[in-house]
């Protein structure tokens, strides 16, 4: 065991944990920050995709120990009150069905959008590569990342 200060959505929190422990259940186990999402434990499937600085990192193979003191976001810190362009541009766009997958969707989406607010399709679909959606939302949720970067609901 061994003790963290990590910065987790603006705020300095500690916990004491095996460093190889999981970012995932560092959030979810330890800090109730359960909009982050267990998929497949490998970091294939982007459920559990959060921001590490300005990226979008899968949380389920990212232990502890890796994150040092660098800003880490989830999906309920990305906006106070849910007012984040992508998010507001999801809800426009009625993207999810199930909706398990789009907390990972949407963080993808937001740290694509941070550092190229104006991508082209190609880009929008190589950053959204590998956030599977088992609803198949696929189409919408790349209408959704257009719509965010146009500001339409900004």
């Amino acid at each position: 065991m061994a003790a963290f200060a990590l910065n987790i959505n603006g705020k300095t929190q500690e916990v004491n944990v095996d460093p190889n422990t999981p970012m995932l259940w560092v959030l979810r186990d330890h800090f109730k920050l359960v909009g982050t999402k267990y998929g497949c434990g490998i970091a294939q499937c982007g459920a559990c995709t959060i921001h590490l600085g300005d990226s979008a990192v899968r949380s389920c193979q990212l232990p502890v120990s890796a994150v040092a003191e660098q800003k880490i976001t989830t999906i309920e810190g990305l906006s106070e009150n849910g007012d984040h362009p992508v998010q507001k541009a999801w809800l426009e766009v009625d993207v999810p069905q199930c909706g398990y997958c789009q907390a990972g969707q949407i963080m993808t989406a937001a740290a694509l959008l941070k550092r190229n607010p104006s991508p082209s399709d190609t880009e929008i679909e190589t950053a959204m590569n590998g956030n599977i959606c088992r609803c198949g939302t696929y189409t919408r949720i790349k209408k959704a990342v257009k719509m965010a970067a146009d500001s339409e609901l900004s």
